[in-house]
């Protein structure tokens, strides 16, 4: 069937809730190039939504997956549990940010992940209030929309979200939100609406990602290290798309002096198959019961084999390096359009995850028509983009770190004449 077709049939089965970016229908990828049904070839700089840093169909991540297959598919860990699961939880409690002893549990998506580290959070302080901020996404669950800071899509029509989650604004100055702001703003949250001595958690994504790429301060996380340890709070860094050398670090919050207590991850960590994990303090994972944490596909043997292989991919092919290179690089070529583009008032990222920002020009107006129009250019000449931010004005670059030069370059080429053509056209 041509893209058209498959679209066809699809808006008669499946549900208008589900969205998509694109009309266009894979049918095969290998790396960062993805063929559709018709044959058109394509460079994604979506990667799944930083699902695929090690690339689509990694050769040793589909090696790790055949593996485990010719062996056993799921037996449930919970009833039949299996050491790859065990070897995963002893190197994630290595690799993740904190001097101290951790232990680790597997789920399946982001969102669980999220979940689960407020249950876990919840059974280890007796507590129940949560802290999360604006602008962040942390899944479509009912938990996880409630954590999240945007309404559309999010939770419009979807009704009342569960109690005790609280937002505080994220520091952004582009948007005249200043750390102070929200340092100030998470003062009287304390004072008016909750006592600190009843909060679990405050969530964090060290950089916003639905939100808009926008990293997180150093002063904002070392104060809200410093608020946790004086209340009793525990920190927890939603790493889901920041994780897995996509900032330049195997974690983003290595790029700073701030210990989380409990990290969330998924999306890079399978290299395109489901597996989700939270790993934090040993004491305070071990404070929910025997059976209060899984699931039935929690922790598949293949997400794991496939997340096995990731990190082996990940040191073997210094990817962490890769991802400053290539930022470096990509950011370079959006600054030299400065002068052509007013329009783009930023363009950020720490190593691979980077994002350009666009306003009316010589306003603080957000201009998500111009944004979009970019994105569709871009499309029309066969790279795949991403928006995002809470005025949908931002692009998100999130390539795959195995790319190839040659497909960058041309990937750099496109995206220039996108912008420019949609620039002219606007």
């Amino acid at each position: 069937m041509s893209n058209a077709e498959i679209a066809q049939l699809r808006d008669e089965s499946i549900a208008r809730g589900v969205g998509m970016m694109t009309q266009i229908y894979a049918e095969r990828a290998e790396n960062a190039e993805i063929w559709d049904v018709e044959g058109q070839r394509y460079i994604d700089f979506a990667a799944g939504i930083a699902v695929v840093n090690t690339g689509h169909r990694h050769p040793k991540v589909i090696e790790a997956v055949k593996r485990q297959l010719d062996r056993f598919t799921h037996t449930c860990h919970q009833v039949v549990p299996y050491e790859n699961y065990v070897t995963l939880a002893e190197r994630l409690n290595q690799l993740v940010p904190g001097d101290f002893r951790k232990k680790t549990i597997f789920v399946t998506t982001g969102a669980e992940a999220a979940e689960n580290a407020v249950k876990i959070a919840r059974a280890a302080t007796g507590r129940s209030a949560v802290v999360a901020f604006s602008g962040a996404f942390h899944g479509r669950t009912f938990m996880g929309m409630a954590l999240t800071g945007k309404v559309v899509p999010y939770k419009k029509g979807f009704g009342a979200m569960p109690g005790d989650i609280f937002h505080v604004p994220f520091p952004v100055e582009l948007h005249g939100v200043s750390v102070a702001d929200s340092m100030a703003a998470l003062d009287r949250l304390f004072k008016t609406d909750v006592d600190p001595a009843r909060v679990a958690a405050i969530m964090i994504e060290p950089v916003q990602g639905e939100g808009g790429f926008y990293e997180a301060p150093a002063e904002l996380l070392e104060h809200l290290r410093k608020v946790c340890d004086e209340h009793g709070i525990l920190l927890i860094a939603d790493e889901v798309q920041t994780g897995f050398a996509r900032t330049g670090k195997l974690f983003a919050m290595e790029h700073h002096a701030v210990t989380p207590d409990l990290t969330c991850m998924a999306k890079g960590l399978g290299g395109g198959f489901p597996i989700a994990a939270v790993t934090g303090r040993a004491q305070v994972m071990d404070a929910a019961d025997p059976g209060g944490l899984g699931g039935t596909y929690a922790g598949s043997p293949i997400g794991v084999a496939a997340a096995h292989a990731v990190l082996d991919v990940i040191v073997e092919e210094d990817l962490c390096n890769r991802a400053e290179q290539l930022g470096g690089r990509l950011k370079q070529r959006l600054g030299g359009l400065s002068d052509r583009v007013p329009e783009m008032v930023d363009i950020r990222g720490p190593g691979f995850m980077n994002a350009a920002e666009f306003n009316v020009a010589g306003t603080r107006t957000p201009n998500p028509d111009l944004t979009n129009a970019i994105k569709a250019e871009a499309l029309q000449r066969n790279l795949i983009l991403l928006t995002c931010g809470v005025y949908g004005n931002v692009i998100r670059f999130l390539a795959p770190i195995t790319i190839q030069e040659t497909v960058f370059s041309e990937a750099m080429d496109i995206l220039e004449d996108s912008i420019l053509a949609a620039k002219a056209a606007s």
